[in-house]
């Protein structure tokens, strides 16, 4: 598996969104977060702009739902167009029925864990995802520092995919840049979120370009 980028749209221009998303085609994801100001103290985005995100963008969206409820709501994203919905371990009710609806949508279906998350509470759960995002931020604000000390759940979740013969991507989200890819890769990841690295840039293609050479250069 190589590595895929995803620029991360909390970091882009919210009044021109369109102009942002084009300036990074050359990505392999569209990463949208979703926040509901409950489950994080932050609110951004929801079902309608998702929903029109996924008919202009040149990309699959990738929506990260930060939110109360993902059992209810989760579905509703793939229903609008997203490829790819992940929701939150500690938020759901029950995440073996969340994924089964997403897939019944033909949505990948992805989970992700907050840094206090012991990642043994997500292993149980490998057979029936696609992905596991270990948030290396904690979640709610872009720009954030980040946090090394997660890569070890990285490294773990890769060796019981390994032990169990799963296809499973491994996403990590907060702090990603060129100075922190290859360690995120090194440690297992092959999906990376960046949003504040690539829309803080100049060209923001080339950046895509670089952040996954660089990946690319630690995953071989």
């Amino acid at each position: 598996m190589g590595i895929q980028i995803a620029p991360s749209i909390l970091s882009a221009d919210f009044a021109n969104l369109e102009r942002d998303i084009l300036e990074v085609a050359d990505a392999d994801w569209l990463h949208v977060d979703v926040m509901d100001g409950h489950f994080v103290p932050n609110l951004t985005l929801g079902l309608p702009v998702v929903e029109r995100l996924a008919q202009v963008s040149p990309l699959p969206i990738d929506a990260h739902l930060m939110i109360e409820n993902p059992d209810r709501w989760a579905p509703r994203y793939a229903e609008v167009g997203a490829t790819s919905v992940t929701f939150h371990l500690e938020a759901a009710e029950d995440p073996r029925s969340i994924a089964a609806d997403l897939h019944s949508l033909g949505a990948r279906a992805a989970c992700a864990i907050k840094p206090g998350t012991p990642v043994d509470d997500v292993l149980p759960l490998l057979d029936v995802l696609d992905m596991v995002l270990v948030m290396t931020v904690e979640p709610g604000f872009g720009g954030q520092s980040f946090m090394a000390d997660m890569m070890p759940k990285l490294t773990r979740l890769r060796e019981a995919a390994v032990a169990a013969g799963k296809d499973l991507r491994l996403q990590a989200d907060g702090g990603i840049a060129r100075d922190t890819i290859q360690t995120v890769v090194k440690a297992g990841g092959d999906v990376l979120v960046a949003g504040s690295a690539i829309y803080g840039a100049e060209d923001r293609g080339a950046e895509v370009r670089a952040l996954r050479a660089l990946g690319e250069e630690a995953h071989g």
